[in-house]
């Protein structure tokens, strides 16, 4: 877990619960390695080589939410490392925005891509502040509640794991979770980073312009979502994402696709 808060276990225990219902679907502990972001960017650092070490022999690697620009370098290497190594790879909110961000620097060629939210007068922003949201008044002033993402296709792996995992869901296409986010991905340079890069946006809000699920198709998993799916997880209706992630990490998913999908 690639966080930012690692000194208070309990501002991740939503996520912490979550992997724990994902854990008891796949049948498999789960150990949680703590690595604080910031301690993957400076290499002259007291724990670079320690938080690297663990980054490296972890199964899979989770990047949680969070606020402001502390750790961000940490994270958006965290992110490249998943996808350059094939190491199932987690992002929920700020971790998919950091993985947009990664790809657009490091595949695209945007060398100088970044978020609003840590340089307003940024030339390159490929995450920006969402325009109903005020600037001026911060309390609940976000994006809350649960709100629809819906599938462009029946192909990405995200939607697989919601078909079989939502079996009562009447309409698979369409599944409804959880956000909290005054920032998204900048609708403007979409369509450049799906044709130039592996990243695929695959979920999308009911406009068709907020982006809800990202995910890289050649991959043993790499996914990340907009909004916090651990907010709705129990222990006997688990995540998919969650779920996803944990079969990824023990070497299940790829069997458990094709035994849901007949294969």
């Amino acid at each position: 877990m690639v966080g930012k808060y690692t000194g208070l276990s309990d501002a991740y225990l939503s996520v912490i619960k979550a992997l724990e219902h994902a854990s008891f679907y796949a049948q498999r502990g789960v150990k949680i390695d703590w690595v604080e972001a910031t301690d993957l960017e400076d290499p002259k650092g007291e724990k670079y080589e320690e938080s690297w070490n663990v980054l490296r022999n972890a199964h899979g690697i989770l990047v949680p939410g969070g606020f402001g620009n502390r750790g961000i370098e940490g994270k958006i290497a965290a992110a490249k490392y998943a996808r350059e190594n094939k190491k199932p790879y987690f992002g929920i909110c700020l971790g998919l925005q950091v993985a947009v961000i990664e790809t657009a620097r490091n595949v695209v060629g945007w060398a100088n891509a970044t978020s609003e939210e840590f340089d307003k007068d940024a030339a390159r922003k490929v995450v920006v502040y969402m325009p109903e949201i005020s600037k001026t008044h911060l309390g609940g002033t976000m994006r809350l509640g649960s709100r629809e993402t819906i599938f462009k296709n029946d192909q990405s792996v995200a939607y697989q794991l919601y078909k079989h995992l939502q079996p009562e869901n009447p309409n698979p296409m369409r599944v409804a979770e959880r956000h909290r986010h005054r920032y998204e991905v900048n609708p403007e340079v979409v369509a450049d980073i799906s044709s130039k890069s592996g990243l695929q946006f695959v979920g999308q809000d009911e406009t068709g312009t907020r982006q809800e699920i990202v995910e890289i198709p050649d991959h043993p998993y790499f996914v990340a979502v907009q909004y916090h799916p651990e907010f709705k997880s129990r222990p006997t209706r688990p995540s998919p994402p969650f779920v996803g992630l944990v079969l990824a990490a023990s070497g299940q998913l790829e069997q458990w696709l094709s035994s849901k999908n007949g294969k």
